[in-house]
């Protein structure tokens, strides 16, 4: 009955998760400065498909023009623009906003750098969708950014989750579970680190179709062990786990390619991305093992065959998601 109930519950907004996946993506938007008074302005934007972009725009302080025509272009469903500014103020003190921003479901990363090499990171959502500029920022706000970046994204990541919730099945908790997410954590941050630096090069498209694979995989294994079958995720959990940890650390690479990475500050924001992946992680592992706790109490009898939705369930979504990615990346 546990099983069921709560596989059931993270199923519930596979869907409509899916539905909103393009605008649960973040903008980026950078400006460096480049002499006392220029700046050198990216824009990223999420895109929606079919070369349309989410409506949100940047407003500059007071004072602020261009002196370069913008440079516009579509790439993987992201709308680039970039430009040179001239603010005859400067930008300290002064306030930066995103128009739109209220009226989508994203957030904007903002990252300024100053010509003594400081730079300000901060975090622009739809409640909150200004900041006023420092003049001495603070260094420990791109941990904060990145940290909470790393949460939201595996939180809003529910193939991530599926794959999760179906390694806890397998290894019913305890011990086997500590070390199997452990394997999962340090593959992932492996090939994380390696693609955000540049050193690997995959194709996101493909990417996310092994992910949508991976979790069918691991759902047809739950399916075996109740039958009595003997399988290798049965007896090396870990090692199932630290194999698709690779791919999966792709796509969590993937997630951060799209809010971009401070340049003086590259290390720092990796490690704490991937500090708040594991925390995502570990939130969404002690709510289920309290879901569970909760449903022990529940004494109500439902028949045998109810063991097998939470696979069934999670391996009928995966499977829809590898239909739908692979069909992307072959068109």
């Amino acid at each position: 009955m546990k099983r069921a109930l709560l596989s059931l519950l993270v199923l519930l907004g596979a869907f409509s998760s899916s539905a909103n996946a393009h605008e649960m993506r973040p903008a980026y938007l950078e400006l460096r400065q480049t002499s006392s008074s220029t700046y050198d302005l990216l824009w990223k934007v999420p895109g929606r498909g079919e070369n349309m972009r989410l409506g949100i725009y940047v407003r500059l302080p007071e004072g602020c023009i261009d002196t370069t025509e913008p440079r516009a272009s579509m790439l993987s469903n992201t709308y680039f623009e970039q430009r040179s500014v001239s603010c005859h103020r400067g930008l300290t003190g002064g306030t930066i906003r995103i128009e739109g921003l209220d009226a989508t479901m994203t957030d904007v990363l903002v990252r300024i750098e100053h010509l003594d090499g400081t730079t300000q990171t901060a975090r622009l959502l739809p409640a909150s969708p200004a900041l006023v500029v420092e003049a001495a920022p603070h260094r420990l706000e791109v941990a904060r950014t990145y940290t909470v970046l790393g949460i939201e994204h595996i939180l809003g990541g529910i193939d991530h989750l599926l794959f999760v919730l179906a390694l806890l099945i397998i290894t019913k908790g305890g011990w086997r579970l500590v070390k199997t997410v452990t394997a999962f954590t340090a593959s992932h941050s492996l090939t994380l680190t390696a693609a955000s630096l540049g050193w690997v090069h995959v194709p996101q498209r493909p990417v996310e179709a092994v992910i949508a694979l991976s979790i069918v995989l691991v759902a047809a294994e739950i399916i075996r062990m109740d039958r009595g079958e003997p399988t290798l995720t049965s007896r090396y959990p870990w090692l199932v786990a630290l194999i698709f940890g690779l791919v999966h650390g792709l796509g969590f690479a993937g997630g951060l390619s799209e809010a971009g990475l401070p340049v003086n500050h590259i290390p720092t924001a990796l490690l704490f991305f991937s500090i708040g992946v594991e925390t995502g992680h570990f939130l969404f592992i002690g709510a289920v093992l309290l879901l569970i706790a909760l449903v022990r109490r529940v004494r109500i009898s439902i028949p045998q065959w109810a063991e097998l939705v939470p696979p069934y369930a999670i391996g009928t979504c995966a499977a829809f998601w590898l239909v739908q990615r692979t069909s992307l990346f072959l068109l």
